[in-house]
């Protein structure tokens, strides 16, 4: 071989080799953008989950917290007007507003006018009457005695005194007048205004009022509609998903019904509402607004979720399990029951918890079947009017009180833990129970 020709040879070797490298650094330029660009999309994700749940606690921490004022309260028979009567049903229909009002009016003397007066008697609110009854039917030896008490203060006083709104004449969002700015900081002063822990969030029912209003109606209406859910579409969702993954045949129509489950799962869930309505209220005639007919409606929305997890979990059985109970004599039923079913538990479970964690956030079925109404009282069984959660952020959203928004951030706060301690639930079960074939 002459040194031209092994010349040329290395001379087409040289390129080559730098057209290689040039490629291997494009490439690892590619790979070293793409991940910078996952991770950039991991942070503002994070970011954005960060600012949502700052600005909800932000909004919502106060609601824990309520306001009160200290009150030298005089339990007048006259301002009642009961005489001295003692008995329970007559000391219930007194007139405890008088006596508050003018155990206000004594606090500050200097209140002359009528209009000045009903602003004094607006501080406190509308509500606190109620701690009034309760103490003297319990115990009315209090007839005549003057105690000094906490009560509820009003909802504006409230924002005030945790700083949500302005406290200076004439600045914007300000909804306290001068004279109730002065009575405000005077009754500081005094060491008679304070914040304690706000008990009516957890033990009361909704109410047009903030201070009063409470998350315990839809607490317990979740409650009434998660149990129903559970008890509807877990054995449907288990029984429906045993049938097709080891008894139906592999046909077209149970290829179609296949198909039909999967699409459920991506249906709408106000198309579910539509259906609830249709179906359960107008045809069976079911109570409106009851958890009752709210727990059916979200037993639908989880079934596909509970049949498509609960096949998965029957699919990733090994085979040989099945064989080695059938060639034990097992009966097919026996397999199922006592082989399959057992070792697919923690699957199903899993699944069940994940579809009824996103039932509880649904609101659009909810308020297509009547669950929006206005209702006070806790329901006692499953058949009385309630709220459920969501609903109850998105009646209190409407609300055009500034003390409803931080009720709203407590209430999402409340959901979201309810959410994340299903989620957790979920993650927990899989962890202990699953196992690796």
């Amino acid at each position: 071989m002459t040194e031209t020709t092994q010349m040329a040879r290395l001379g087409a070797v040289r390129p080559t080799a730098e057209i290689v490298a040039a490629r291997l650094k494009r490439r690892h330029n590619a790979e070293r953008r793409f991940r910078a660009v996952g991770l950039g999309a991991v942070l503002l994700a994070l970011g954005f989950l960060g600012v949502l749940l700052f600005t909800i606690v932000g909004n919502g921490i106060t609601a824990f917290v309520q306001t009160y004022v200290r009150v030298d309260v005089t339990f007048d028979a006259t301002l009642l007007g009961i005489e001295g009567d003692t008995n329970p049903d007559v000391l219930a229909s007194a007139n405890y507003p008088a006596v508050i009002k003018q155990s206000l009016y004594r606090a500050f003397p200097e209140v002359k006018s009528r209009g000045e007066q009903r602003q004094l008697g607006a501080m406190v609110s509308s509500g606190a009457d109620i701690d009034l009854r309760k103490m003297l039917v319990a115990d009315p030896s209090l007839l005549g005695q003057t105690r000094s008490l906490w009560l509820l203060a009003d909802d504006d006083i409230d924002m005030a005194v945790k700083g949500h709104i302005p406290r200076k004449p004439g600045v914007s969002g300000n909804r306290l007048s001068d004279n109730e700015l002065h009575w405000l900081s005077e009754l500081e002063s005094r060491g008679a205004i304070k914040t304690r822990f706000n008990t009516l969030l957890w033990t009361s029912g909704d109410s047009r009022e903030p201070e009063l209003a409470g998350l315990w109606g839809a607490v317990v209406g979740s409650i009434y509609s998660l149990v129903i859910t559970l008890l509807v579409s877990f054995p449907l969702g288990v029984a429906t998903s045993v049938y097709l993954e080891e008894f139906a045949p592999k046909n077209r129509w149970t290829d179609l019904i296949e198909v039909n489950i999967n699409n459920l799962a991506a249906v709408p869930s106000v198309v579910f509402g539509l259906l609830g309505l249709a179906v359960f209220l107008n045809i069976f005639g079911m109570p409106r607004s009851a958890p009752l007919v709210g727990g059916l409606v979200l037993a639908l929305i989880c079934l596909p979720t509970i049949i498509i997890a609960a096949r998965a979990a029957m699919k990733a059985v090994p085979p040989s399990i099945r064989e080695a109970a059938a060639g034990l004599g097992a009966s097919k039923l026996q397999v199922v029951t006592d082989h399959v079913l057992p070792l697919s538990m923690p699957g199903i479970l899993t699944g069940t918890i994940l579809g009824m964690a996103h039932a509880l956030g649904e609101t659009a079925p909810l308020l297509m079947i009547g669950m929006v109404a206005f209702i006070v009282d806790i329901p006692a069984t499953p058949l009385d009017p309630s709220a459920v959660l969501p609903v109850q952020v998105y009646l209190w959203a409407d609300s055009p009180e500034r003390a409803f928004v931080e009720r709203t951030s407590a209430a999402i706060m409340v959901l979201l833990m309810f959410l994340a301690l299903m989620n957790l639930s979920a993650i927990l079960l899989r962890k202990k129970f699953e196992r690796r074939w």
